[in-house]
């Protein structure tokens, strides 16, 4: 039997009993409830919290390894990125530097990939950190095409190179007769003492003094333009070698090319004689580029040693007489 309470009325001076009204009963049950939801509420977050079900731990798990995935995707991409990056920094600074080709344009190196809502039809509205997805999107789709850029720039250098090994090949690069000791070297480029006038001229190439018949040797690969007597040069061979450069060979005793022939550096060519304007016999040898006579001692590098070629370059350097015409 609940115990009655009780209350010390004043007006009466007595003890009377303590009436509870419906209202407070409802009130009182309502506080009740309202606490003990609150209290409900909290131990339920804590179990959830602390006590994840079996379904949510998979879950959470699932999350930790693909974390663990991405964060490891996110470093090979960097690698791959400082990898290319250092594939264009070569590219630009060795290889088209070596082979003559302009730089590529930073802006289209860089390969922009434009903004982020391109992607956006990539996603699922369900999905969470969406933005971490288009970012690691973005730069695999930017990756991509830095990597074409540069396959592109790698074709144009495979064409370059090959331009470039038909232009090494083209070169006059070679002496035009045997002269390994350097003794056959008679007469060099500029002015010099004309064999029968007795004056200096302009003397445009270089003789090599030779026997009768000693084999004259093309310098480079190349077209022969012309075989023929002309003037004081006597029988001549010139070879169009493409590049801009062009060879004569004069004073000749026999031709063993043709006008139109396309000849190889170190094929033979004719044979050293004394036709023309000639003190003896001797090759007479001129290399043009670009239409102007040059120093053909400047391209004697292929078949001599770093020392015979400073010898040589001495022995030019001499005030020697020239010994035919055709200057």
């Amino acid at each position: 039997m609940a115990r009655i309470k009780y209350y010390y009325d004043t007006e009466t001076c007595k003890f009377e009993p303590v009436k509870t009204s419906t209202t407070d009963i409802i009130i009182n049950f309502a506080g009740f409830m309202i606490f003990s939801l609150v209290i409900s509420l909290g131990l339920v977050s804590l179990y959830i919290n602390y006590f994840p079900s079996e379904k949510e731990a998979e879950l959470a798990k699932e999350n930790q390894q693909l974390l663990l995935k991405y964060n490891i995707l996110n470093k090979e991409i960097a690698g791959v990125a400082d990898m290319l990056k250092t594939l264009q920094e070569r590219d630009d600074k060795v290889y088209r530097v070596v082979f003559e080709a302009e730089p590529i344009p930073l802006e289209i190196r860089n390969a922009g990939t434009g903004g982020t809502e391109k992607y956006r039809d990539l996603l699922d509205e369900k999905l969470k950190r969406e933005e971490l997805i288009i970012s690691t999107v973005q730069r695999l789709d930017k990756l991509k095409k830095q990597m074409y850029i540069q396959t592109k720039s790698y074709d144009e250098l495979f064409e370059k190179a090959k331009e470039k090994a038909q232009m090494l090949a083209s070169i006059p690069a070679i002496q035009p007769i045997s002269n390994q000791d350097l003794t056959l070297f008679a007469s060099g480029f500029g002015m010099r003492m004309h064999p029968i006038y007795k004056v200096l001229k302009m003397h445009t190439g270089c003789d090599f003094t030779a026997p009768h018949g000693t084999p004259v040797y093309a310098t480079g690969d190349g077209v022969v333009i012309s075989a023929e007597s002309v003037g004081g040069y006597g029988n001549q061979v010139e070879i169009d070698h493409g590049f801009g450069y062009i060879t004569k060979y004069a004073h000749l005793s026999a031709f063993s090319v043709k006008k139109g022939q396309k000849v190889k550096r170190g094929q033979k060519i004719g044979a050293v004689g004394s036709s023309g304007v000639s003190v003896s016999p001797h090759l007479h040898y001129e290399v043009m580029h670009n239409g102007n006579k040059v120093d053909p001692v400047n391209y004697f590098f292929n078949d001599l040693t770093p020392a015979q070629y400073e010898k040589l370059l001495e022995i030019a350097k001499q005030d020697r007489q020239s010994m035919g015409g055709g200057y």
